[in-house]
């Protein structure tokens, strides 16, 4: 019996010695401000039609969490190139961005630890190459620049290792198996670490007056003023200071302080092979 005992007890270190860290995958504290759960945000659609399936399927899979739906908004009349943000909701654009080594960016403009307004954008410079130009990487990076809009992180930033069944893992072989390309049960339980409390005020267009921008307060004082640099940009000279690194070594978090309390954060799916290297990121 004790053999026995001692050989769970080892598969039970290995397992853990072997598991990538999942115990938090939250993006920081950046969460959306809301009053109540579930709470609706909606995404302005602003893709093109190829990329419509994809952004559906995202909407879908995400509003299966218990505290979030997201609903589609037509996004027409965007300039999608700019894809400049939209208080209180998520704006998703493609375009083709360039060669800049970016496969896809996320960028939430947050107060504090509220998120404020959000955009994905997609770049069809690489999506127009045969080795991106596939269903499952569409699918994965549309899901992921999508969840960074309200607040989640990556599972593991590991390339190479073997994929978690999340598109919140980082992976070279979107399809897997296991499949890449939806969130899963861990995402979810996530989320609703996230948004386990509530707030005393809102960020979220549907809850709030056409002039607000930022949190309503309390008490009906004056709303904020609007946020100055609504454009996600295409570099990192537009993006700000690096925070963070990818398991390649890659800058993938920036921020750009904004003044008054206010910053613009961007998330960045670099494409293999590509992106900046080298120095030191700073917290």
């Amino acid at each position: 019996m004790k053999k026995g005992m001692l050989r769970v007890a080892l598969l039970s270190c290995a397992a853990i010695s072997v598991s990538p860290a999942l115990a938090n995958h939250s993006w920081g504290n950046y969460h959306w401000a809301r009053t109540s759960n579930p709470f609706t945000l909606k995404v302005v659609d602003a893709v093109a039609g190829q990329w419509d399936p994809y952004l559906n399927e995202a909407i879908s899979d995400w509003t299966a969490s218990s505290v979030l739906n997201l609903t589609k908004e037509s996004g027409g009349g965007v300039n999608a190139k700019k894809c400049t943000a939209i208080a209180g909701k998520v704006l998703a654009c493609n375009a083709a961005y360039g060669q800049r080594g970016w496969l896809g960016i996320a960028s939430i403009w947050a107060n504090g630890d509220h998120i404020t307004q959000a955009t994905t954008k997609l770049n069809d410079t690489y999506f127009s190459m045969a080795q991106y130009n596939t269903p499952a990487w569409r699918r994965l990076v549309t899901c992921q620049e999508i969840a960074h809009d309200f607040g989640l992180d990556h599972q593991d930033e590991n390339f190479n290792n073997g994929n978690l069944g999340s598109c919140m893992d980082y992976t070279s072989d979107p399809d897997g198996p296991p499949s890449n390309e939806h969130p899963n049960q861990h995402d979810f339980d996530q989320l609703q670490t996230i948004y386990n409390h509530l707030d005393s005020s809102t960020t979220i267009a549907s809850a709030l007056a056409a002039t607000d921008f930022g949190v309503r307060t309390p008490g009906g004082r004056a709303p904020a003023a609007p946020i100055a640099d609504n454009e996600a940009g295409d570099s990192p000279a537009e993006w700000g200071r690096a925070i963070h690194r990818d398991g390649l070594g890659r800058p993938d978090v920036f921020v750009k302080d904004l003044g008054a309390g206010h910053k613009k954060i961007t998330h960045v799916f670099w494409a293999l092979g590509e992106g900046p290297r080298g120095g030191h990121h700073t917290d």
